[in-house]
């Protein structure tokens, strides 16, 4: 089949490598004068199954009423007059209990390990540097109570069969020797030895130009204006570059999806989620950090990309708003500094805001609905990186007409 992918993101970029690999003829079309200019660009970079919790705990409740007020929260709130993000909040709270949480969070974890074995066969069979480094993810406390509680909340993954290891401070150090300095304030972590870290725009630029080898069109700098049905199907795309026809059509536009997805009368519980990140150089220091890792206490999130640094923190619940200051990264880049305070050129800290396109129970969109040959994979919230490629490869499938590797109960709207 001709399929026409909308959206040029890591999400669109690997679904259309995955169609092309079962034979159509694939076209992606993507707003910005490249793929993976948007969300794809400045995220945190993490292949993590070990952090497959959903944001939708009992305790997101709290934390968004305390983030009215104080302005350090990891989640915040802000008021707006936008319905939809009070309609979407309300989704979101009936989400918020222990079951439902639960079970969110294996199903995610579901996905997020397939599509890490989806991504070892990619690489495998592609030549792509994208600074991978496989040595694993350390999620570190700084108290021995919330580390004991982090434990305790890992054995759910674990039960689901991701591999943790439970380390005390000395062993963060040997695991990471340039967190020495920050010894006293880590009271010790957990290791997941089976995550792993790499740029995302960098594989999803580099998977493009395969596609686009292969025979595959790539439209970059093309606006989509609207979708054209008849009958109970897609019958084309419009766009700024004139329409594009299909046999099949795939929605993968992130946190633009709902937005397209309206005008067709299809609803999706999808809300942006803004999120800020720093890209620093490591220049001539010496002691870069050498693995990812995550901060719990303060939920920042720092990833190696080969001679940079991408540091990521902060949910926020602003709309369409990309915008930014030098004040909202001060936190984020003083936390990494006392952890790594030999670790990168931060007075050339590159800045960066972006949306996350977030569903209520953080589980992406799947499937058809109401038009038989509009599929939707997107909504894939603050690990899209993750679970992209094995996203992409159910959505192949069901292109195809077959049942995907994994189960889809629970997964399939």
């Amino acid at each position: 089949m001709r399929v026409i992918v909308l959206g040029g993101g890591v999400v669109g970029v690997t679904t259309a490598y995955q169609l092309q690999k079962d034979g159509h003829e694939v076209v992606l079309l993507e707003r910005q004068h490249q793929v993976a200019a948007e969300t794809s660009w400045g995220n945190a970079g993490m292949i993590a199954p070990g952090h497959s919790f959903v944001w939708s705990s009992p305790r997101a409740p709290m934390i968004l009423l305390k983030s009215l007020v104080l302005k350090d929260q990891a989640l915040r709130f802000k008021i707006s007059a936008d319905p939809r993000l009070y309609s979407w909040s309300w989704l979101f709270l009936l989400e918020c209990t222990a079951e439902k949480a639960r079970r969110n969070t294996l199903l995610k974890h579901r996905l997020a390990a397939y599509s890490q074995s989806v991504l070892r066969e990619v690489v495998a069979d592609e030549a792509i540097d994208y600074d991978r480094n496989d040595r694993g993810i350390l999620y570190f406390h700084r108290s021995q109570q919330a580390l004991d509680k982090g434990v305790e909340h890992m054995k759910l993954l674990e039960s689901d069969g991701q591999v943790i290891k439970v380390l005390d401070r000395d062993g963060v150090v040997a695991l990471d020797p340039s967190l020495a300095s920050a010894k006293e304030k880590i009271a010790g972590g957990i290791y997941c030895p089976t995550d792993e870290t790499g740029d995302p725009a960098k594989f999803t630029r580099a998977l493009a130009a395969k596609v686009v080898e292969r025979g595959g069109a790539i439209h970059t700098g093309t606006t989509i204006t609207g979708i054209e049905t008849s009958g109970d199907g897609v019958a084309q795309v419009l766009t700024d570059k004139g329409p594009f026809k299909g046999d099949a059509y795939v929605l993968a536009l992130g946190s633009y999806s709902p937005v397209l997805a309206r005008t067709i009368g299809i609803s999706l519980p999808i809300y942006p989620i803004k999120g800020y990140s720093l890209t620093i150089p490591v220049g001539n220091r010496p002691q870069p950090p050498t693995i990812a890792s995550v901060d719990e206490h303060n939920l920042v999130a720092i990833s190696r990309f080969g001679d940079r640094i991408r540091v990521t923190a902060t949910a926020e619940f602003a709309g369409y708003d990309t915008s930014h200051k030098p004040a909202d990264f001060a936190f984020m880049k003083g936390v990494t500094e006392e952890l790594y305070p030999e670790g990168a050129d931060y007075d050339r800290a590159e800045m960066w805001a972006g949306l996350r396109p977030m569903t209520p129970n953080n589980l992406p969109a799947f499937g058809r609905q109401r038009l038989r040959n509009l599929y939707l994979n997107t909504g894939h919230g603050h690990i899209g990186w993750t679970m992209s490629h094995g996203s992409a490869r159910i959505t192949a499938d069901l292109v195809a007409g077959r049942t995907p590797a994994i189960s889809m109960d629970g997964l399939l709207n």
